[in-house]
Parts: C-alpha cells; sequence; structure tokens
C-alpha cells in the first residue's frame, strides 16, 4: 500500500499525469524498447493477435475481441492491467477515481477548490483498475451509469435537481480504468445505445441529468460470433465506434495446444511428481480437441474451448491417482485405458449438431477418442490394411494370430508391473514397437503396445469387451 500524500507533494514528485490511453501506450513502448515480454501467456498468439494488440494499444483503440469460447479473449483483457502504471493517484474519497489534475466529479472540484495543494491523495494499484461485467439480458443503464440516489438525497437533505444525490454506476467508477464487457452482444440494444456518448464524446446522462464527464476509459468488449445469430448482436452505431475488431482462434498445432494445457491445468505438485505422462499421450489429448474441431458430430459454430483438453488432464490426473490410492503404490503412469476418463470432459465441452445428438453425446465422445488415437497411430505406424489377403503377412499378422488363441486383459487397477507385464508378454506385439519406434523411451513404448492394440480393435481386427474396470481383448 502506497503511502498517502498531498497534492502539493504530489507535484513535487514531478508525477506525469497522463490520460489511460497514453499511460497504456507509454508502457508498452517501454515494455518493446527493453526487449521485455507483452503479453504472456498466450501461446499461438505471437504472429496473430499480438501484434494487433499492440497496434490498437498504440493507436488509442477501444478494442473488441471476436472469437468463439475458450480463446482466452478474457485473459488478454486481464492481460492488459500489466501495461498500467503500478500506482495511480486520485482525489482522496472520489467514488470515480478523480485526477487532482483534471476532477471532473462535483466532490472532487470542491474539496480542490477548499483545500488546495493541501487536497490528501490516495493510491490505487493497477489490480484494482481492471472492471469487468458479463452482459447478461438483466443488466440495465443504473448498473452500467448510474441513477439518482433515494436514500443520498434523503441523508444529505438535498433536492432531486442536485448532482450529489447521483449513485454511479460501474462505468463511471471504473474512470482511468480497463472496463471489460463480455459478450457484448448479449447486452440488450436499449443497453449498448446508453454506450455511444460514453465510447465517443466522454457525456453521460443520469435520469436527465446532462453531466459533461469526460470518463477516460479503455474499453475491452468480447464478442462469440455464434452470439450474432442465436442470442443478439452489436448494433451498428456502436460497433462504428470501437477503433479495433481482432479476431483471436484457436492453437494451430499440437505443440502450442499443449503448451496452453500444461499451464492452465490445475495439477499439484505432489501429483506432478508422482504422475507421469509421456508425449505421446499428451499430444493424444491435444489430438482429441482437434479431433473434435473437425468432427461431423459437432457443431464447429459453437467452436470447442480449449477447457476441454484443461479438464481432460485434470480428469487423467485423477484416474491415475485414483489407481495410487486403491493399489497403494507410490508412483504411476497415465495409460491409454485411462483415456475413458476424459469422456465427461467431453461431453460437457462440446455442442452436437443433429446427427451428434443421434448418437448420443458419450457416443460421440468415445469416437473423437478414437479417432484421435488413429491419427496418433498413423504418425508412428504403417496403416492398417482393411482386408487380410491370404498368403500376404502385414506387421500386424503375428500379433492378430496371438490374439486369435489368447486374451489380454488391461485392469485399470494393474499395478504398472503388472500391467506393463500382460503387454510385453505378446512377443510380435514388442518387436513391432522396437521395429518402428526404437528411440522411444521404455514409457512410450508401452503407451504404443496399447495405442497398437486399441487401433486393431478399432478396425475390427480383434475384439474389445469394455467395462467400468477392464479392457478385455
Amino acid at each position: 500500500m502506497k503511502q498517502e500524500i498531498t497534492f502539493k507533494e504530489l507535484k513535487k514528485s514531478k508525477y506525469i499525469n497522463q490520460s489511460i490511453n497514453e499511460e497504456m501506450k507509454a508502457n508498452l513502448i517501454a515494455k518493446l524498447k527493453a526487449k521485455l515480454p507483452v503479453f504472456e501467456g498466450l501461446w499461438g498468439y505471437e504472429d496473430t493477435v499480438i501484434p494487433q494488440l499492440k497496434k490498437a494499444i498504440l493507436a488509442g483503440h477501444h478494442i473488441n475481441l471476436l472469437g468463439l469460447r475458450g480463446q482466452a479473449k478474457t485473459r488478454i483483457a486481464r492481460n492488459m492491467v500489466e501495461l498500467l502504471d503500478e500506482y495511480m493517484p486520485i482525489v482522496k474519497g472520489s467514488e470515480i477515481n478523480d485526477s487532482p489534475y483534471n476532477p471532473i466529479s462535483k466532490y472532487a472540484i470542491n474539496l480542490l477548490q477548499e483545500l488546495g495543494d493541501d487536497t490528501p491523495i490516495a493510491w490505487v494499484h493497477r489490480n484494482d483498475r481492471f472492471f469487468e461485467k458479463l452482459a447478461t439480458p438483466d443488466v440495465n443503464v443504473s448498473d452500467l451509469i448510474g441513477d439518482i440516489d433515494p436514500i443520498k438525497a434523503a441523508t444529505l437533505k438535498l433536492p432531486y435537481s442536485d448532482e450529489r444525490v447521483l449513485h454511479y454506476g460501474m462505468i463511471p467508477r471504473a474512470n482511468r480504468c480497463i472496463f471489460v464487457i463480455n459478450e457484448l452482444p448479449d447486452l440488450q440494444a436499449r443497453i449498448q445505445v446508453s454506450l455511444f456518448n460514453i465510447l465517443q464524446e466522454g457525456d453521460i446522462q443520469i435520469r436527465g441529468f446532462q453531466l459533461r464527464m469526460p470518463l477516460d476509459i479503455q474499453f475491452v468488449f468480447t464478442a462469440n460470433p455464434e452470439d450474432y445469430t442465436n442470442r443478439g448482436s452489436i448494433v451498428t452505431p456502436l460497433k462504428d465506434r470501437i477503433g479495433s475488431q481482432i479476431f483471436t482462434h484457436y492453437p494451430k498445432t499440437i505443440a502450442l495446444a499443449r503448451k496452453i494445457t500444461e499451464q492452465e491445468a490445475h495439477i499439484s505438485e505432489n501429483d506432478k511428481n508422482s504422475i507421469f505422462i509421456g508425449d505421446i499421450a499428451r499430444d493424444l489429448l491435444e489430438q482429441v480437441a482437434f479431433s473434435a474441431r473437425n468432427s461431423e458430430y459437432v457443431d464447429a459454430k459453437s467452436g470447442v474451448s480449449a477447457r476441454l483438453t484443461i479438464s481432460a488432464m485434470e480428469n487423467l490426473i485423477a484416474a491415475a491417482k485414483l489407481r495410487l490410492i486403491e493399489t497403494g503404490a507410490d508412483k504411476t503412469a497415465v495409460r491409454l485405458v485411462d483415456f475413458g476418463s476424459i469422456i465427461p470432459a467431453i461431453t460437457g465441452k462440446i455442442e452436437l449438431v443433429y446427427e451428434g445428438e443421434q448418437e448420443g453425446a458419450a457416443e460421440v465422445a468415445q469416437l473423437l477418442i478414437d479417432q484421435a488415437v488413429s491419427t496418433a497411430f498413423e504418425k508412428l505406424f504403417p496403416k492398417i490394411p482393411k482386408l487380410e489377403k491370404q498368403g500376404v503377412k502385414t506387421p500386424y499378422t503375428d500379433i492378430i494370430a496371438w490374439f486369435n488363441t489368447k486374451d489380454l486383459e488391461l485392469n485399470y487397477t494393474d499395478t504398472d508391473k503388472d500391467f506393463n507385464d500382460s503387454l510385453l508378454k505378446i512377443t510380435p506385439l514388442v518387436n513391432l514397437v522396437d521395429e518402428y519406434c526404437p528411440k522411444l523411451s521404455p514409457y512410450d513404448k508401452l503407451f504404443c503396445m496399447e495405442m497398437v492394440v486399441w487401433c486393431l480393435s478399432i478396425n475390427k481386427k480383434i475384439d474389445k469387451l469394455n467395462s467400468e474396470s477392464a479392457f478385455l481383448m
């Protein structure tokens, strides 16, 4: 907490009074010149969204972030706080963060006239200069702009014509701050109209009070393209007043998607130390989301949030942790059979088209996992032929022959030794993985053995019986 001072001391400190746009611009330029990172943690946006954000800030624009759900729109807005000064001086007691150099409320103007250089100055930390409002249908003008406060009028014994009876809404209270309105199309058109003058001229009107209050606010709006047709729209005059519209997108590579999941998933240090997840398992998890975004059963307009893989990773860890608890082991590794535990994470994160509804959410989720496994499999191994030609040996002939006479039971609760021994006893399977994946770690080789067996079952080469606790092949 920074110590309170007087206006005289503030002037002596040579503090430079700037608008929020000038402040953000100056801090952005300083970071760029010092080669410091800007907008950290926004993986995959380095060459697309971030350069546009920098230009919009340098231009002093209000910003509309347009993109499907789970594309870090809110994270981008919250990241902009780092471009503010650490502390901002205000007239102590001001409801709307009045600058002592340029007061706009009657309270601050009167106090400065009365006390002059002895006016007390308080400090606001940059973390307290971020305001956020979700646009819901019940939001009204009073919430955002303000209203007459009858209790204040009665307490102060003032007529309703006196400006001091006003109760300021969220936007005036966000003066000299960043104000985010999420899901802007959900805001009723008549409420959007109330933002016109604030964005352009800075005046606000409360219950007939025509106030010339040049509010200094950096507006950031977020919107989902789906909302334009399903729930509402941004009225054209408001869209015209927003300086820059920036499109967000999903990660374009598995590697970038992995970075996002690893950054956002809530995994304790203890779980990280006791549960191992190999590279192929991590890539496979991200491939599930990529498969969903291309699936004929999933509504592409609704999008597939990055939260799908974040939740799925947490489910995978939970499945492995449950095994540790039930077996009493100290360490384990995520297995392919554990991927059945991510189905609840998938079903809650995808919107199905009619064909998907006919299949059922759980069936579609299982299909997406199968597609992801097949995609990962084909990057490492030869394609499984649809038909076995008599006398023609394929890389999988000996494995299929092994399953013609024997069964493989993979239990979720098997210890790592028992589980691995069950796979390693299939000699042709071990030989296949050693031939095509010689450089993989022992764990990844075991994971690949599961993958081969899984894909053979998907292609109807071997039979698979699922239960809650085991796979029998």
